[in-house]
């Protein structure tokens, strides 16, 4: 049964009162029209209870603008969210491209720092979030009174004498409920073993994220990327006011599992008496990687959950971590980004 303004429903109390469900929630299609953003196409999906998410088929399913109740909670840059063809992906031009919001996609091959691998060169966070999704479709599904809000496509990574990546994705909400999961399959279609990169760029922007707020999470161990993250260690769960010249700063957390097999961190928000989980499949996301970056107009906490670090597929591959797919196998991941009011 689903619970909205208010009350709880069951599906035919809901709809004796709408003549159609758009009323209350569900997706909207549409497509952008300005600037660099001409032509990519948007699905809005709204779960009912005041979360309202934009989905980008032609970025990889991304997630651009995100709000709950009319408080925006993702970082969006300057950048804009254009298409392909603004697509640089040689060196740190990867950033030319991002837009921030809720959720960027980087991956398949290859997250991280630019670097070469193998003789390979590979770019900042590689080519998921500028490859367009086909066979998008989108619909709402009744199990008795609860109902499920959702978006899916499939997202191909391929090359002659390279790799043939398919990644299955669909994303969901819950009538009457504040969440959004992405349930992901990753399968090699070649004949070849491929290197597996995943990481879920998660966004938290102002006012969602400001000075008042901290992370919240079951005791676990924190390891900084560099120097400049062992300055910040102390304070990797607390923020401040945006601060000239700040450098970014990267932490691991290595979270445990719960009983269904997930990890979780938490933003709080006392302010506005909200929190923000982020909670991830363990076993296929092994790192929870924290972006702080409390720059002037750069002011934004990524929480990205990822089976990988983030200096480089090189070094992956020199830690032992580096995830290789062989031909056939497939890898399952699952995030969900969950709001809640405080009580």
């Amino acid at each position: 049964m689903a619970y909205l303004f208010g009350r709880p429903y069951t599906r035919s109390q809901l709809l004796s009162y709408v003549g159609e469900f758009s009323q209350i929630a569900g997706t909207t299609v549409g497509e952008l029209g300005d600037g660099n953003e001409r032509g990519v196409r948007f699905i809005e999906m709204r779960s009912g209870s005041g979360l309202r998410c934009t989905i980008l088929p032609d970025r990889g399913l991304d997630i651009s603008a995100a709000e709950f109740r009319g408080i925006p909670l993702a970082w969006i840059s300057p950048v804009g969210f254009g298409g392909r063809a603004y697509f640089e992906p040689q060196g740190l031009g990867w950033l030319y491209g991002f837009g921030g919001g809720l959720m960027t996609g980087c991956g398949l091959t290859h997250a991280g720092a630019p670097d070469v691998d193998n003789g390979e060169e590979l770019g900042l966070h590689g080519r998921l979030s500028f490859l367009p999704a086909r066979k998008v479709n989108r619909g709402e599904t009744w199990r008795g009174d609860e109902c499920t809000i959702w978006v899916e496509g499939e997202i191909r990574q391929a090359r002659v004498h390279g790799e043939n990546l398919s990644l299955q994705r669909r994303i969901s909400t819950e009538l009457g409920r504040s969440i959004i999961r992405y349930d992901d399959v990753v399968e090699n279609l070649s004949s070849y073993p491929s290197p597996l990169m995943m990481l879920y760029h998660i966004n938290i922007g102002f006012p969602m994220l400001n000075e008042n707020c901290y992370l919240s999470a079951v005791d676990h161990k924190v390891s900084c990327r560099d120097a400049e993250a062992e300055k910040g260690i102390k304070h990797w769960s607390h923020f401040q006011t945006p601060t000239p010249q700040f450098k970014e700063q990267v932490f691991y957390h290595d979270l445990p599992s719960d009983s269904d097999g997930y990890a979780q961190i938490t933003l709080v928000n006392p302010i506005l008496k909200l929190k923000l989980t982020v909670r991830y499949l363990k076993a296929s996301l092994f790192n929870l990687v924290q972006w702080k970056m409390m720059g002037q107009s750069q002011y934004v906490l990524g929480l990205e959950p990822a089976n990988c670090f983030v200096e480089g597929r090189s070094k992956d591959r020199a830690r032992g971590v580096l995830k290789e797919l062989k031909p056939g196998e497939k890898e399952t991941f699952a995030v969900e980004i969950i709001i809640e009011e405080e009580k």
